[in-house]
């Protein structure tokens, strides 16, 4: 095979129209040589899989899965080498690492090799992603070719740590839901779920020495419309919304993720976000009184520049004794259930104004001498330190654990912009990069008129900006990134995919492929191919991206005008002013500012691409277009 793919190959550039044409892989490969001329998989194909480990048997199955399910036939395994077959090997290439694989599709047969079982597997989510779109159906697919383009490719990871974060405290998640999330990273080379167990709305994790956590404190009354602006519940509506995984679901889950080669980080969020637990042990908290678990209603004031003030005390005390007896617990369960090397403790928004009441806070500053609240939560954090330590877990935690001075042992994971990431590695400690203003994919992704409100915007373009190394910090003390899913406004799954989707496919690029491979204009073409994918599973997915951006100036006469920004290329945005409803048959912008007409009462605004409507219709009343002149 090696001297026919000699005389086959020659090298093209990722940036190539040519290769574009039939490699869509995402995340971009660090490496491909395209040929000419395909390899075609039929019921005659074998797979072969070489040596003895039981794990590359079990990653070679895994395509046998996919093609019963779309093309109603699997290949024979064997272990002979043979013509016309798919092999799964294992090698010694210092150049892959743990997760590097070689992928060469041939003529006559294809080689999937790697150092370690998670190389293959991450060869095999590239292959499936070679063939057409329908592999990704969930029904059977007939009168369709399985080819693969001859091609060689070389791949490594740039970044180890390649995360998602899910919440399932906001909002609740089945088992089956977070399995169906797994795959969805999996099939992108993710490598962490990242699992927000618990915060004000829910504790989601039995622990058998609490059981009040979830008893109490998985459950509370179902709102619909804008998070943090419900009703306050009355005491008698019923408090059955929720949800929680038993050790055994957590078990699974592990598992599972397992199985796919994707980590689970858990998070336990102290000292602040804890109202579920407060709810469920009252005390816990610094303030006596009863609590109940938040069901989205406001109970924090929010000020300019991020800062705020709690109405009702959501906090564990870090003065009283008994709240590090029960996080000893907590943690040791944790550490039982999750063999990841980290425990996440948030530490994140602790709201302080009921501390700085508390006669135990004030008698625990004298004790230990503790100037203000940024080091009494910074005492927390350390005692909470050697907690998780003592269970053989290493300790990360938001970046809010540096205020007050950071402990020599814990990690930090950057979500407040860089600069906190940027500190913590300056100060020798690990970083785990999360910047809001590129990863939180629970931000609105179009026009505020079209998308669920949230409280910021993040583009597609932005977020493949990503970079998780900032200038003058040491690369060796970033162990990567993740993309971060607060679900306050996001309440089922398909709404939780059209969120993530394609933002997600960009942060998995920039964690997972070399620099200099990122390029915005070759991204583009593969999200559509991706897209495709998505609607052959019946997936949802956002198509923000085609939507412009639109700018409204005024001039000095006091007119008003509109100009469009379109991030895709060949993107036509049409447009009307008189009440109808564009298509591409309707003006096209053409970078000339358009003039509002006097008496208009709407812009609608449609994009097309190859004519072909790729974006929603959007409908912009002037009075909205003026207000944003100003």
């Amino acid at each position: 095979m090696k001297k026919l793919l000699s005389s086959l190959f020659f090298f093209v550039a990722l940036g190539a129209v040519v290769a574009q044409q039939k490699i869509n892989i995402i995340p971009q490969p660090a490496e491909v040589r395209l040929g000419t001329g395909e390899f075609v998989i039929t019921p005659a194909t074998s797979i072969v899989v070489s040596g003895t480990d039981p794990e590359v048997k079990r990653v070679a199955s895994m395509l046998n899965l996919e093609l019963k399910r779309v093309a109603g036939f699997e290949l024979k395994i064997v272990s002979a080498p043979s013509k016309n077959a798919i092999h799964f090997k294992l090698m010694a290439d210092p150049s892959l690492g743990k997760e590097g694989y070689r992928l060469k599709v041939g003529y006559e047969d294809v080689e999937v090799s790697a150092n370690q079982p998670a190389g293959l597997f991450y060869g095999l989510q590239s292959l499936l992603q070679l063939l057409p779109p329908q592999i990704e159906s969930k029904t059977l697919v007939t009168n369709i070719k399985w080819n693969l383009p001859v091609v060689e490719i070389k791949d490594v990871p740039r970044f180890g740590w390649r995360g998602q974060m899910l919440d399932v405290s906001r909002h609740f998640f089945t088992k089956k839901e977070v399995m169906e999330m797994i795959d969805d990273m999996a099939k992108y080379k993710y490598n962490l779920m990242h699992f927000h167990l618990t915060d004000d709305q829910g504790w989601r994790i039995e622990i058998k020495s609490y059981p009040k956590l979830t008893t109490v404190g998985a459950w509370n009354v179902k709102k619909e419309g804008q998070f943090h602006a419900f009703s306050k519940p009355g005491p008698n509506e019923p408090r059955d919304y929720g949800g929680f995984y038993t050790q055994e679901d957590i078990k699974e889950l592990v598992k599972y993720a397992k199985d796919r080669y994707v980590d689970i980080l858990p998070e336990i969020d102290v000292p602040g976000h804890s109202m579920a637990a407060v709810a469920s042990y009252p005390d816990l908290s610094c303030t006596p009184g009863t609590y109940v678990v938040n069901s989205g209603d406001g109970f924090m004031d929010w000020h300019a520049g991020g800062k705020f003030t709690a109405r009702i005390d959501n906090t564990l005390c870090p003065a009283n004794e008994n709240v590090y007896t029960f996080l000893d617990k907590v943690f040791e369960e944790v550490a039982a259930l999750f063999p990841f090397e980290y425990i996440h403790m948030g530490g994140d928004e602790c709201a302080k104004n009921f501390w700085e009441k508390s006669q135990q806070i004030k008698e625990l500053m004298a004790r230990e001498k503790l100037k203000d609240m940024h080091e009494v939560q910074s005492y927390f954090v350390g005692r909470v330190s050697k907690i998780v330590g003592s269970k053989g877990k290493k300790m990360i935690g938001w970046d809010e654990i540096l205020e007050g001075g950071l402990v020599k042992s814990a990690a930090v994971m950057s979500w407040r912009g860089t600069k906190g990431g940027i500190e913590a590695a300056k100060m020798g400690h690990e970083v785990v990069m999360t910047p809001n203003e590129f990863v939180y994919v629970d931000y609105m992704q179009g026009d505020a008129l079209m998308e669920p409100h949230v409280y910021a915007s993040l583009r597609l373009k932005k977020t493949y900006q990503f970079d998780p190394v900032p200038a003058g910090v040491d690369p060796k003390l970033i162990k990567g990134g993740q993309a971060n899913i607060w679900t306050e406004q996001i309440y089922n799954m398909r709404h939780m995919r059209y969120m993530v989707w394609p933002r997600g496919f960009a942060i998995a690029e920039a964690l997972w492929s070399p620099k200099a491979n990122m390029n915005w204009n070759t991204f583009i073409p593969r999200v559509e191919n991706h897209f495709q994918r998505f609607d052959a599973a019946g997936k949802k997915y956002a198509p923000s991206m085609y939507e412009p951006v639109v700018k409204v100036k005024k001039d000095p006469s006091g007119k008003f005008l509109v100009d469009f920004d379109v991030e895709v290329p060949g993107v036509n945005v049409h447009y009307s002013f008189d009440n109808s409803f564009p298509d591409n048959y309707y003006p096209s912008y053409a970078g000339k500012s358009l003039l509002v007409p006097v008496d208009a009462t709407q812009l609608k605004v449609v994009s097309y691409k190859s004519d072909k409507a790729v974006g929603r219709t959007m409908v912009f009343p002037i009075a909205e277009l003026k207000k944003r002149a100003k």
